[in-house]
């Protein structure tokens, strides 16, 4: 498993000085930030609902090989089982990244997700269920207003939540897992897509959120994808994994799933919409971890599905799980970079040159293996699979062909037959002209 510092790192509303992180609410950690200066908020206007304008990069004059998807340590550190265990997910919709301070659960002129920090940490202790609580982009006249709340994975959304309020919703729908009265929950339908955009919490997230939210608008715009929401929101933990993504829908099974994905860059958006969101299936090169799953969970859940791809590409009940670890076989098309052999050599980048389809440049499982328990894969160690290139290192098993014992005995043993033959002849013609004397 990873380091504390290596985990997610999210971001609810609570005080500076939280209680303890084994309560249902997350608590953000002040050190992971990149800002020069943690203290400076940008200006929020006054308490009520305002637009400040387009979504925008934090600062026209941060570098993108400093911060953005050139930085040095973009893609360096393993990424899967960096999401801590949670629930719900609920989503404030609020103003938009420009105007975000750094902490706007505490910001004195926000007083809304003030508000709403403060009482859904004082519930705590009464709820019964892990809840995030995260702040997404809000424009009044649009699907997502100021004040609306989006909950998953009940998939609802409650209309135009007021400071007056605050105390009532968190009683009726976070503690007693109710309706609130007098709003009338309405249902969501599609895939929603939130991007950690928060600049003034961190760097990072303010360079490589914004871009990330304008392709996957022209993507979808592209693609004519319906029902496809995106949205900018606070930070959700992992500065370091910008860009950060997290993608909530129904599978095939019509389960509600919140799949976190990171060091996504532009050209992966593409892919994420075709995959995940259009065939269901998970890209697992970028998968930080999922909703509902422990640390542990998500690693096995990992393991599984690379199991599974290493068969037939279809569902294996435990049995056939075992079969396949037993069985060494190169001869699938689709083995993902995580089943490479001991025996392989591995160039700088990871890969190995006697492995087949050694540049496999992404592993895309149906998400349907969700559904399989985790609990089905038997744990050898606590091997921490990565979606780069040192998950080659993650099994044992060897699939590269090992020589026959022809093959051995003509390598090795082939010179040294003929000379013991040289030398019995050699040892014979002394021994006749011997005689001959």
């Amino acid at each position: 498993m990873s380091s504390s510092r290596d985990r997610d790192d999210p971001l609810s509303f609570a005080p500076t000085n939280p209680s303890s992180s084994s309560s249902p609410v997350s608590v953000s950690d002040p050190r992971d930030s990149f800002l020069s200066d943690p203290t400076t908020h940008i200006g929020s206007a006054s308490s009520s609902f305002q637009n400040e304008g387009l979504l925008s990069d934090f600062s026209p004059n941060i570098s993108d090989a400093e911060f953005g998807f050139s930085r040095p340590e973009f893609r360096q550190t393993p990424l899967a089982a960096t999401v801590d265990f949670y629930e719900r997910h609920v989503f404030l919709c609020y103003k938009n990244p420009q105007v975000w301070p750094p902490r706007i659960e505490a910001a004195e002129f926000d007083r809304l997700p003030r508000l709403l920090s403060a009482a859904v940490m004082s519930r705590k202790a009464d709820m019964t269920k892990e809840t995030r609580l995260t702040i997404c982009e809000g424009h009044d006249g649009t699907e997502t207003s100021n004040g609306d709340v989006l909950i998953f994975p009940d998939m609802i959304r409650y209309r135009r939540l007021t400071h007056f309020d605050v105390d009532t919703f968190v009683e009726e729908v976070l503690v007693k897992n109710s309706e609130w009265q007098p709003g009338s929950p309405e249902a969501l339908k599609g895939s929603y897509v939130f991007v950690c955009c928060h600049g003034s919490r961190d760097r990072r997230c303010g360079v490589c959120g914004p871009t990330l939210v304008s392709r996957f608008r022209d993507e979808i715009k592209s693609l004519g994808l319906q029902n496809v929401s995106v949205s900018p929101c606070s930070h959700i933990g992992g500065h370091k994994y910008a860009g950060n993504v997290i993608i909530y829908g129904s599978n095939a099974n019509g389960e509600v799933t919140g799949h976190w994905y990171g060091y996504v860059a532009p050209e992966d958006v593409f892919l994420l919409l075709q995959h995940h969101i259009v065939k269901g299936k998970i890209v697992d090169e970028l998968w930080r971890g999922q909703m509902g799953l422990s640390e542990q969970e998500q690693m096995l859940s990992l393991e599984l599905r690379l199991r599974v791809i290493s068969g037939t590409n279809g569902h294996k009940n435990k049995e056939e799980l075992a079969q396949i670890e037993a069985n060494d076989s190169n001869s699938d098309p689709y083995r993902s970079r995580a089943e490479v052999a001991a025996c392989c050599q591995e160039d700088a980048d990871g890969y190995s040159s006697c492995c087949q389809n050694p540049k496999l440049s992404r592993t895309v499982i149906d998400s349907d293996t969700d559904n399989l328990s985790p609990n089905t894969v038997t744990a050898k160690g606590n091997r921490k699979l990565t979606s780069r290139s040192n998950s080659c290192k993650s099994f044992s098993r060897k699939v590269c062909a090992m020589p026959t014992w022809l093959e051995s005995w003509e390598r090795e043993d082939t010179y040294a037959v003929a000379a013991v033959i040289c030398a019995a002849v050699s040892v014979a013609f002394a021994y006749r002209c011997y005689k001959q004397l």
